[in-house]
């Protein structure tokens, strides 16, 4: 009794548990084979060509809507042998068996294309952008996880596909007016992504333009000076800051900067290690990988091979970062490349102008970090909108 007790104190009123979990009692639990058909690909590998009809293989499924511009294409011969079983169209959803396996697209497309091997084609009978994010969902993650075979490169069978357990309203309405809810979150998404990639572009064009001198800012002219890198640029030593890998913290007063391409990769505490940043920050480049970053905080060194450079008196250190992050070292693989650095000339304006330029490029980077940091945001707000949403535990309907 005191059992009993406990478990209706945890599912509240008007929910059932169920074993995917806690969902309302107007909810049902049904296998995917009994909501969609589910039909499997061809398991050969055709020969592509350079124009034709558009193939779905496994590397072009990702989560959100398919996108069809990267896929291989075949002749009308192939295509006509690969939909003899169907043909996929708009309002399906495709799916991995292997790789990123368990993933799925939206095919929000009308154009022509067939599934590669390993591929699988769902036709919903229910709410097919509802089917789609609740296929996406932790849920379902879990059950693909448990359901998949192999040691290293895993897949799933299709009878562990049709078998998934999925989570359905009875009203259709309800379905989509969830689906409705995630699919505009996800627009605003897509809008912030396209907006990042074009701030992007409008960057890489800036960069060409300014840092080669091709265009000048109003009120500079005069030619650009060549000058070695002794003459524009110092190294700090870096080995009296670093601090071992195995001593990152997740939490810490100092971030920890290496050379590999994300801007900090952990934390410190130990201020003996950290680098006072000088006022106009420094050049990260590293060694091994030739990536090079700016930075204008104080900071401890993580790793071998991260270099630390700052501009010379005279010269803008923001602007070099920007010239290098442009027209750098290109890699020979896992092998020291600061000596070729050190061997680069340099063209580039007075102060007046290096700092100019820097300027209207580190513009730009803030334009760019503030739409990522909006994005991640509306990322964020999508998860926990399907987690509240797709278990029921947040309830809308269409009103019409």
């Amino acid at each position: 009794m005191e059992k009993e007790a406990k478990v209706k104190k945890v599912i509240p009123e008007g929910y059932k548990k169920t074993e995917i979990g806690v969902i309302p009692d107007d909810w049902d639990i049904l296998r995917l084979d009994e909501t969609s058909k589910v039909i499997d690909s061809l398991h050969q590998t055709p020969n592509f060509i350079e124009d034709g009809f558009a193939m779905v293989r496994v590397v072009d499924i990702k989560s959100g809507t398919l996108n069809l511009e990267g896929a291989l294409r075949v002749d009308e011969k192939i295509f006509k042998e690969y939909i003899k079983n169907y043909q996929p169209k708009q309002g399906d959803i495709v799916l991995s068996r292997v790789g990123s396996y368990g993933i799925s697209s939206f095919v929000d497309t009308n154009e022509l294309f067939c599934m590669g091997q390993n591929t699988v084609v769902i036709v919903p009978y229910v709410g097919n952008k509802y089917l789609y994010y609740v296929l996406n969902s932790n849920i379902i993650r879990k059950q693909i996880e448990e359901g998949s075979f192999g040691s290293g490169y895993k897949s799933l069978s299709l009878k562990n596909i049709k078998e998934l357990k999925l989570q359905l309203p009875k009203i259709r309405s309800e379905q989509i007016a969830i689906a409705s809810v995630l699919f505009d979150t996800d627009a605003l998404i897509e809008k912030l992504e396209e907006l990042i990639a074009k701030k992007k572009a409008i960057k890489k064009g800036a960069m060409q333009e300014l840092l080669t001198g091709k265009k000048r800012l109003p009120g500079f002219s005069g030619e650009w000076g060549e000058e070695s890198f002794d003459e524009v640029m110092f190294r700090i030593n870096a080995k009296e800051h670093q601090v071992q890998t195995s001593d990152y913290q997740k939490t810490g007063k100092y971030p920890v900067v290496d050379q590999g391409k994300d801007l900090v990769i952990g934390y410190s505490d130990r201020e003996e290690k950290s680098i006072q940043c000088p006022k106009g920050g420094v050049i990260v480049f590293g060694d091994h990988t030739c990536i090079v970053k700016f930075v204008d905080f104080d900071f401890v060194v993580g790793a071998d091979g991260t270099q630390i450079l700052v501009a010379k008196s005279g010269h803008c250190t923001r602007f070099y970062a920007f010239r290098l992050m442009y027209h750098g070292i290109s890699t020979t693989g896992y092998n020291r490349h600061f000596k070729f650095l050190k061997e680069r000339t340099f063209f580039s304006p007075d102060l007046k102008e290096q700092t100019a330029i820097a300027t209207i490029l580190s513009d730009v980077d803030s334009e760019i970090e503030k739409l990522k940091q909006k994005r991640d945001k509306y990322i964020m707000l999508k998860q926990g909108m399907m987690q509240q949403l797709l278990t029921g535990r947040i309830r809308i309907y269409d009103s019409n």
